[in-house]
């Protein structure tokens, strides 16, 4: 993990201690899981049959199922989690939450379990731009979604292209298909989707690494005993092959972490 983002997890003030949260959710049979549906490959609901599939969805449910309680899923955006697990509408955010300063300061997270490099998403046959350093050239829109670390990362490394920052119920591709954006940026579980459904896209990976960022689970600081079983979860699924063999039915393998 970088050290900038070691050193906030060690700074990350801690809370007033909550109440045994492990207690609280075997007394009320429910886990409690923040998600944000629009996460494909992650936590997707089916726009024409409504359910929820996605690597996070089968593991909250199969982490629901070894504490012995039943799976409760409640909506929220990666702006809002941390407000969330701290007035405890859920007891943990599992929807491939990257670990940055920002948010460390504010959640604990456990060890990694993915770890995913930023993609562009542009135009096919329609856009000049065909390579990474296509991107930052004056007069090119770069559009990113509010909320994920894409925004301050391409604040910080944008040079001469403008930024546009999308806050729904906008959307990247609409900003693309409106020409209000040249190019924009994700990671690699939303691109499977702009591989799957869009078939005017195309996507530009980077040829050497630009940031890669750890995804993991969060939870509110001041329950160690919570966040040492939510990291007891994940060493097992990495070690009992769950997360190799969910990760690859939604066709995220290429960015498990495996230790």
């Amino acid at each position: 993990m970088p050290a900038l983002f070691v050193a906030a997890l060690a700074a990350a003030p801690l809370a007033p201690a909550r109440a045994d949260t492990i207690a609280a959710i075997k007394s009320a049979g429910a886990l409690n899981v923040c998600i944000w549906p629009d996460y494909y490959g992650i936590t997707f609901r089916d726009p024409r049959a409504g359910t929820l599939t996605g690597t996070d969805i089968e593991l909250a449910r199969a982490f629901a199922a070894d504490l012995g309680v039943k799976p409760v899923f409640r909506e929220t955006t990666f702006v809002r989690f941390t407000a969330d697990l701290a007035d405890r509408k859920c007891d943990i955010a599992m929807f491939g939450v990257g670990i940055t300063p920002e948010r460390a300061a504010k959640v604990r997270f456990t060890a990694p379990y993915l770890r995913s490099d930023v993609v562009a998403v542009v135009m096919k046959d329609r856009s000049p731009i065909t390579k990474w350093a296509d991107i930052d050239v004056p007069s090119r829109i770069v559009a990113v979604q509010a909320g994920t670390f894409m925004k301050p990362l391409m604040r910080a490394t944008l040079a001469q292209a403008g930024l546009l920052v999308i806050a729904a119920p906008d959307s990247r591709e609409d900003a693309l298909l409106s020409g209000r954006a040249d190019v924009f940026i994700s990671d690699y579980p939303y691109t499977r989707r702009v591989l799957d459904f869009l078939s005017w896209a195309a996507i530009v990976t980077p040829t050497t690494p630009v940031r890669p960022v750890d995804y993991a689970y969060a939870v509110a600081p001041g329950d160690e005993a919570w966040l040492a079983r939510a990291d007891a979860f994940v060493a097992a699924i990495k070690t009992d092959g769950r997360l190799a063999a969910v990760a690859a039915r939604h066709k995220l393998e290429a960015i498990v972490v495996r230790r």
